[in-house]
């Protein structure tokens, strides 16, 4: 398979992260990877779900949504059709899970922290994008609360970065686009922190499945692509 811009097997489709971006938000981002655009905002409010009270540690949750025009076809706003969709409950409960790895809850006081990702344009990996942008924004956040001595201490254990990998015809593809998405035998996406520890793996044999030394292989390519994407992360927060 030839792929767009005559990119390599192991590339990174163009990676642009603008910190801060839109909106009132305590943290800001716009990511970009390759075609896919997600605008992440991070909010805080002083308290937390009921099922949280009074026991002295915070939350964080996300919810993750696309424009009704993010894809070649307009759909349908999920508010209108009065319901989410089931992709996007399982998105955005993949977000809230990778980045709630990322901070200590105690130290953050029984506060919530809302991750808002927003799809503005869609072309493969929108939930990737979406947890990398969003790591940026909370660290902002977060920086935010310190700076006006909300918080005292920094509740950030760890740092969070996800990308998308595939196979098809004994090939191996980093970061894909919907194209090659939507035709690969097994598609993957990982998540990590900056300690190389595996935080959730996504992953599925479409039309071939594949043994363990080729799944160790996508992950080593995952991780690989990982660390560029760690290093623009950091970049953009520097």
């Amino acid at each position: 398979m030839k792929r767009l811009n005559n990119r390599s097997l192991d590339m990174l489709r163009t990676l642009e992260i603008e910190s801060p971006a839109y909106g009132y938000g305590e943290g800001s981002c716009l990511i970009k990877m390759g075609g896919t655009i997600v605008l992440c905002n991070v909010s805080v409010t002083e308290s937390v779900p009921k099922f949280l009270k009074d026991q002295k540690k915070g939350w964080l949750t996300a919810e993750y949504a696309m424009l009704p025009r993010a894809t070649h076809t307009r759909s349908d706003r999920e508010s209108a059709r009065g319901k989410q969709a089931a992709r996007s409950i399982e998105i955005q409960r993949l977000i809230s899970r990778s980045l709630r790895q990322s901070i200590d809850l105690k130290a953050l006081g029984e506060r919530t922290i809302q991750v808002d990702c927003d799809v503005l344009q869609a072309d493969g990996g929108t939930r990737v994008a979406a947890i990398n942008g969003a790591m940026v924004a909370l660290v902002l956040a977060l920086r935010k609360l310190q700076y006006d001595k909300i918080l005292l201490k920094d509740p950030l254990n760890c740092f969070i970065s996800s990308v998308s990998v595939g196979y098809k015809d004994g090939a191996f593809y980093l970061d894909l686009d919907y194209e090659e998405d939507s035709s690969m035998d097994v598609d993957l996406n990982l998540v990590m922190n900056d300690r190389d520890e595996v935080v959730e793996v996504q992953g599925t044999a479409e039309n071939k499945a594949i043994n363990r030394n080729e799944l160790n292989q996508m992950l080593d390519l995952a991780q690989a692509g990982i660390e560029k994407i760690r290093a623009a992360q950091q970049k953009a927060l520097s």
